[in-house]
C-alpha cells in the first residue's frame, strides 16, 4: 500500500546548528536505507515559507502500522509531525513501473469532483471514458506520472510533470473531466535525499 506523509519538522529553540546538522545527517543516512529496503519511494519539497521545514515523502508499507515503524526510525522524527493519508489505486493510474524522460518541473493536484446535480449520466459517463483516453496520452508524453484516490468521495492525487505551471493549468484545462472538478495544483522542488536520484 502507498501512503503520501506531509512531515513538517520544528526544531527546538536553542537547539546548537551542530546537533541539527548531526540529525539531518542521521536522516539522509537513515532515507537511503529507506528507499533500499522499497520503504520510502519520492522525497519533494512543497512551497516553504522562511524557516519552514516540510516534506512531502511517497511511502510503501504492508498496513499502517509498518508505516508508523518507518516513520519511527527516522531520525527527525524527534522534532517532526506527520500527516499520513492512505492512497488507493485509481483505474487511470499509469503504474509505478513506468519510466518516464523525467525532464520538466513536477507538481501535485487534488481533483475534487463537482457534477452538478441533474447532469445526465450519459454526459458522465463520457466523459469519464475520455478521461481515461486523455490519461492514457498524457501518460505517454511523460505528463501523467502517476493517479491515487484520496480518502473521501469523488477526490483524487495526481503526480505530472510539466514545463512549467502554464502547461501544468493547460493541461488540467485539456481534460474532459475539468468542467465537473475542482483542482488544487501544487508545485514541487526536488529534496536532497529524494531516492530519484539515486536513480537518475
Amino acid at each position: 500500500m502507498e501512503y503520501l506523509v506531509t512531515m513538517t519538522t520544528h526544531v527546538p529553540d536553542g537547539t546548537p546548528q551542530q546537533a541539527v546538522d548531526d540529525i539531518r545527517a542521521r536522516e539522509a543516512a537513515r532515507s537511503r536505507e529507506l528507499a533500499a529496503q522499497g520503504s520510502l519511494v519520492r522525497l519533494w519539497r512543497p512551497p516553504l515559507q522562511p524557516g519552514e521545514w516540510r516534506t512531502f515523502g511517497l511511502f510503501s508499507a504492508s498496513d499502517d502500522s509498518q508505516l508508523e515503524d518507518v516513520l519511527a526510525s527516522m531520525p527527525l522524527r524527534v522534532w517532526r509531525d506527520d500527516e499520513v493519508t492512505p492512497l488507493s489505486h485509481h483505474p487511470n493510474d499509469p503504474g509505478s513501473g513506468r519510466r518516464t524522460n523525467r525532464t520538466g518541473a513536477e507538481f501535485f493536484t487534488i481533483f475534487v469532483s463537482d457534477i452538478p446535480a441533474g447532469t445526465p449520466d450519459e454526459a458522465v459517463a463520457d466523459a469519464k471514458a475520455r478521461e481515461r483516453g486523455r490519461a492514457h496520452e498524457l501518460a505517454e508524453e511523460a505528463h501523467l506520472e502517476r493517479l491515487w484516490e484520496l480518502p473521501g468521495e469523488g477526490r483524487a492525487l495526481g503526480l505530472w510533470r510539466a514545463t512549467d505551471a502554464n502547461e501544468m493549468q493547460a493541461i488540467i484545462k485539456s481534460l474532459p473531466l475539468d468542467p465537473y472538478m475542482t483542482t488544487e495544483i501544487t508545485p514541487l522542488t526536488r529534496h536532497p535525499s529524494d531516492p530519484a536520484l539515486a536513480t537518475g
